[in-house]
């Protein structure tokens, strides 16, 4: 497919997810003289609730003027990417301003949040216009200094030091977990990434795609940066060849595992933590946990931008200024029944996410449904390098899910060997002394050389090929060079060369216990 056919059905979607979606409320308008502020979220109906109602109570409060809150909701972090970009560039192509649909997009990792800051660029009229689709939100420095102190968690920066956008929460990434079959199988609750390649799990653990899902892929990015790429890639191929499946949401996985359809999955932390706390609350007792991976998790700012061309730019302003304050930051954790009588705390939903405002740990801990500091918790990876995150959907794609099936086979040949050891632990090549087992594992643990402009090939496993790879694959600077035709995207070819790779690759394996 070249690349105006997927400018256009991109846009096409935009219209066909996005139009529908826009101006649709959670609540009715209080007044005709209610001034509106529109958000685009992929946040669940829960934080909706909360933040709706916080903030018209705030409003009123604060201007003696009535407000609302109209969500758009087409879709998780990453369509909704898509869609503004589409949007933006068509309106760049057609020679219209910029925006003018939405206020903000609240929800989402500072990933995609930074995407928003980048120039888009396109042609109108025989010559090149660009833009951006965020725009710097005016926060006064005092009020930051108040709110986040430093700006930093571990090694992540909690708000963009340029005002492009905020972050509101803090997101850590897991494994939710179903301790009734877990039990069933005969093994242990999870206290790793590790946990996730038993073969106890094969065809029991809920994935999914990363391409589909921001918050999926930082917890790829997370087990990538804690466990390093070598490694990291093991644990991953081995979580993939036990996945029942890759779901296009984020959401279905700790569903499924509340359901007993799956043993685990992972997701992000306040998906897990609801998940648990619905199922107490319904009578089904401990039936779910999560965990966040001790020292091996990332912790992310889940942030706010405001839009180029808002409507109704101080509104906006406004909207973001509410969500710094404690009153907005006590909605994250605070019980529903808070017996406290100073008013803070959600009106009728746990949201059970962690607040970024800094002295809500310092003041308000013991009021808090899960009592854990993260900015006393959260240190900086041991193999730091934002260059990994742009590998993991073509390469887990071309892995994992363009070869599900033959990678399944792979590894059940490899863990149903004889001379397999039995042990829970991550058995690599460097772990046996059997030939075959041996040889299998390193076919199965393969990782692609790829091509480059120079007429060789180079590894992923250094920093500095990953960054000459990404930008002359991923970012296309080789597209002149003849490594892929040139209507197609770099990182489409890549995903399609490396997914031939590890197809030989598992055939392999089959091929060595078949001798």
């Amino acid at each position: 497919m070249n690349k105006t056919a997927v400018i256009i059905i991109g846009f096409c979607l935009a219209i066909l997810f996005g139009v529908p979606l826009f101006f649709r409320g959670d609540y009715a308008v209080i007044s005709e003289e209610a001034k509106q502020v529109i958000i685009i979220s992929p946040h669940n109906e829960q934080i909706r609730h909360e933040f709706g109602h916080g903030f018209q109570m705030w409003h009123q409060e604060t201007y003696g003027e009535p407000a609302q809150v109209v969500w758009s909701v087409p879709g998780g972090t990453s369509e909704i990417r898509r869609m503004l970009i589409s949007q933006y560039t068509h309106a760049l192509e057609t020679g219209k301003k910029p925006g003018g649909e939405a206020d903000l997009v609240f929800g989402g990792g500072s990933y995609e949040h930074s995407v928003l800051k980048k120039i888009i660029n396109a042609t109108y009229a025989d010559g090149d216009v660009s833009t951006t689709i965020s725009v710097p939100a005016r926060i006064d420095q005092a009020v930051l200094d108040d709110v986040y102190g430093e700006n930093l968690i571990g090694d992540i920066t909690l708000y963009d030091p340029e005002g492009y956008w905020h972050g509101l929460a803090l997101s850590g990434f897991g494994i939710v977990y179903n301790n009734e079959v877990i039990a069933d199988i005969g093994i242990e609750s999870p206290t790793s990434w590790e946990a996730l390649c038993n073969p106890e799990l094969f065809g029991k653990l809920a994935l999914v795609n990363p391409a589909q899902s921001g918050s999926v892929t930082t917890a790829f990015e997370a087990i990538l940066k804690n466990l390093g790429w070598k490694y990291g890639w093991e644990v991953l191929r081995r979580a993939a060849a036990n996945a029942r499946y890759f779901s296009a949401s984020s959401l279905k996985p700790p569903a499924d595992v509340s359901q007993g359809d799956a043993a685990m999955g992972v997701c992000i932390d306040f998906y897990g933590r609801y998940q648990a706390q619905a199922v107490k609350s319904s009578g089904g007792g401990d039936r779910v946990g999560y965990i966040d991976p001790p020292s091996a998790t990332m912790i992310d700012p889940d942030p706010i931008s405001l839009l180029r061309g808002a409507p109704n730019e101080e509104m906006a302003l406004r909207f973001i200024t509410y969500c710094m304050t404690k009153e907005a930051q006590a909605l994250w954790q605070f019980e529903i029944e808070d017996q406290s009588g100073d008013g803070l705390g959600p009106d009728s939903f746990e949201l059970r996410r962690m607040p970024v405002r800094r002295e809500m740990y310092a003041k308000y801990l013991g009021r808090m449904v899960d009592q854990v500091n993260p900015y006393e918790t959260a240190r900086p990876a041991p193999y730091p390098d934002r260059n990994m995150r742009a590998f993991i959907a073509p390469i887990f794609s071309a892995m994992a899910m363009d070869n599900h099936e033959a990678l399944s086979h792979a590894w059940k040949a490899i863990f149903t060997h004889p001379a397999y050891p039995e042990t829970t632990d991550v058995v690599t090549a460097a772990d046996v002394q059997n030939e075959e087992l041996r040889a299998m594992l390193l076919a199965f643990d393969a990782m692609p050389l790829i091509r480059t402009n120079q007429s060789s090939d180079l590894s992923m496993e250094t920093p500095e090929n990953r960054k000459t790879l990404k930008y002359g694959w991923l970012r296309n600077q080789w597209i002149e060079e003849g490594l892929w035709h040139p209507e197609d995207y770099g990182s489409t070819a890549l995903k399609r060369e490396t997914a031939v790779f590890f197809k030989e690759q598992y055939k392999a394996v089959l091929e060595f216990n078949s001798q």
